[in-house]
C-alpha cells in the first residue's frame, strides 16, 4: 500500500470519526479454552493461538507463553503503527522491531516475595533510509503516540475482573 493508499483508506474513516465519536469506539476481545493443566488455546480477532506456561513454570517450551504473547503484541502494534507512521509522514523508510522483558519466574511460581510480571520491558525500533534527525525524531513521537499497546502498557488502565463459580 502507498502513502496516498493509506491516506486515502483512512480518510473517509478520520471523517466519521470526528463526526460520530462514538462509531471510533470498539471493544476487542480474546477468549480462553483450556486444554490441559499446561497449555490453552486462545482466540483473537481471526485467529487461535496455542499458549502455554513458560518452561520455567512447567511448560514443554513448545508454544508461546502468556508473556510472549503481550511481547509480541507490543512488537506487532509498535511495527504497524511505525509502518503507517513513515507512510503517512510520505517517507521512504522502513522500521524493524524488536521487545525483550525481564521478568522473575520466583513471583509467578511463589517461591520468592517478588513481583509478579515484567520488570524491564525494552522496546527497539530501528528506522531506515534517508531520514533526517527531525523526521526521524517525529516518526518516533508519533508512533509512541498513537500504538495502542505502548500507551495502554505505559497509561495502566483500571482493569476490571468478574469471576463466576458455577
Amino acid at each position: 500500500m502507498t502513502d496516498s493508499d493509506l491516506r486515502e483508506a483512512q480518510r473517509p474513516l478520520k471523517e466519521a470519526y470526528e463526526a460520530d465519536p462514538e462509531a471510533a469506539r470498539v471493544t476487542l476481545t480474546a477468549t480462553g479454552d483450556t486444554v490441559d493443566a499446561t497449555s490453552c488455546s486462545v482466540e483473537v480477532g481471526e485467529a487461535v493461538y496455542e499458549a502455554e506456561l513458560h518452561e520455567g513454570a512447567g511448560g514443554s517450551g513448545t508454544a508461546a507463553c502468556s508473556g510472549d504473547l503481550l511481547l509480541g503484541a507490543l512488537a506487532a502494534c509498535s511495527q504497524l503503527t511505525a509502518q503507517a507512521v513513515i507512510e503517512n509522514f510520505g517517507v521512504d523508510a522502513d522500521a524493524a522491531v524488536r521487545v525483550e522483558g525481564d521478568l522473575d519466574l520466583r513471583g509467578t511460581m511463589g517461591v520468592a516475595d517478588v513481583p509478579v510480571g515484567f520488570q524491564d520491558i525494552r522496546l527497539d525500533v530501528t528506522l531506515s533510509g534517508d531520514l533526517d534527525p527531525e523526521t526521524a525524531a517525529s516518526i518516533r513521537d508519533a508512533t509512541e503516540r498513537f500504538c495502542v499497546v505502548y500507551r495502554t502498557l505505559v497509561e495502566s488502565p483500571d482493569v476490571a475482573t468478574e469471576w463466576t463459580f458455577e
